[in-house]
């Protein structure tokens, strides 16, 4: 009697066809299957290909339950890693913050403290008696090879898109204001109610806190856009509107400031990024067949089941073909239908029972479990006496 190695091609696709494990279950397989659907008292209409095919189905699908269990649980993780070279299965890959960083670089952006994409340094030629400047053909590059060339024209056809000032840099007045605070103000307040002095030879030190040096320049910085501006300005679609209108010789000149063009989400400015090439969602993370030597005893014996379902199923397809059989005297009812009913509940059953429990299984759901029993462990603490009226001793 030929066994599982002895034959050429035993199984459709031969995932597993060079595993010893395998080579030895599947041979058991066989028996396993046949004696289940009563082959010792009616001849099972079955093939040691076609259960070889069941087993190799049922291996398959219980590996694809666990990828996909461990997809949901680890995709913001692996998201742009390259999928050529990589392969996840049992892989424990570490949490990391990439996607959460990544999400965040628009709102850098629009803060003008980071993200993905550069800011240009421009600016508008101001001339006189013209309040209105377009961002789209007023609107010229400050510095670099493109200097003085209009911003708009410089980049390429099929990657225009909208062009949005973050920051106009203003003028300073011709007669500019002193300074707005007076910092002796603020230290003699700490001097004299917080004793923030030391004598030494009768010279007074005053020591103050870094966060007043921090509010004190974002103060200035504030006081100066606003009070010590000669424009204000207001942008109107695509037009820049500038106030007062510059009437006089010494208003003209340049007006600078910094601009962001269209955001490309496959062509990000700041930096290069091979990882928009790499895992994009559940359709390509690297996860292949989990190896049948290291699928331990419950994995097995799910895969058993499964493959007795489906082999249930397949003989119930085949016996469905013929209702009945001529017999002398009478006709041998086939029950092919009832067989393919059971087979189809039994593979439902099955996958639903292994979801259920891979669903508990999720990262998300182990952090539950984890404070859960914490919190349990800490109430159940609470009723230890205390030795001594004294103290809780633990360990």
């Amino acid at each position: 009697m030929s066994t599982f190695t002895e034959i050429l091609n035993p199984t459709p696709f031969g995932f597993f066809d060079s595993d010893s494990d395998f080579q030895t279950e599947a041979d058991n397989m066989v028996n396993f299957v046949k004696r289940k659907l009563g082959d010792d008292v009616l001849s099972v209409e079955l093939t040691k290909k076609e259960i070889w095919a069941c087993f190799e189905e049922a291996s398959c699908e219980y590996a694809r339950n666990i990828h996909e269990m461990k997809i949901i649980s680890e995709l913001s993780n692996v998201m742009g890693m390259p999928t050529g070279s990589t392969d996840l299965t049992n892989k424990y890959t570490r949490n990391t913050l990439e996607f959460l960083l990544r999400m965040s670089d628009p709102y850098a952006v629009e803060a003008s403290v980071g993200g993905a994409y550069n800011a240009e340094l421009c600016y508008f030629d101001i001339a006189r008696d013209k309040q209105d400047y377009d961002i789209y053909t007023d609107l010229k590059i400050a510095s670099g090879s493109k200097a003085d060339q209009v911003l708009y024209d410089t980049i390429p056809s099929g990657s225009k898109g909208k062009l949005k000032i973050v920051e106009l840099f203003h003028y300073e007045p011709i007669a500019a204001q002193h300074f707005l605070l007076n910092a002796s103000n603020i230290t003699n307040y700490l001097a004299t109610n917080f004793n923030y002095e030391s004598y030494i030879n009768s010279t007074v030190f005053y020591v103050l806190p870094v966060f007043e040096d921090v509010l004190r320049r974002g103060m200035l910085e504030t006081a100066f856009r606003i009070r010590r501006s000669q424009y204000s300005y207001q942008i109107l679609g695509s037009k820049v509107r500038l106030f007062p209108i510059p009437t006089l010789e010494s208003q003209v000149g340049k007006v600078y400031c910094k601009v962001l063009e269209g955001q490309n989400p496959l062509n990000p400015t700041a930096f290069t990024d091979d990882s928009i090439y790499g895992i994009a969602g559940p359709e390509n993370v690297p996860y292949g067949n989990i190896p049948f030597k290291s699928i331990t005893q419950p994995g097995r014996q799910w895969i058993r089941q499964y493959t007795l379902a489906l082999s249930r199923e397949l003989l119930g397809l085949i016996r469905s073909k013929f209702q009945s059989i001529p017999i002398p005297n009478a006709d041998l009812q086939l029950n092919g239908e009832a067989l393919v009913t059971q087979g189809r509940e039994d593979k439902e059953k099955l996958i639903t029972q292994l979801r259920e429990f891979l669903s508990n299984l999720t990262r998300a759901k182990l952090l539950e479990s984890d404070a859960l029993a914490a919190e349990n462990i800490s109430k159940q603490l609470k009723y230890i006496p205390m030795p001594m009226g004294k103290s809780i001793v633990i360990g």
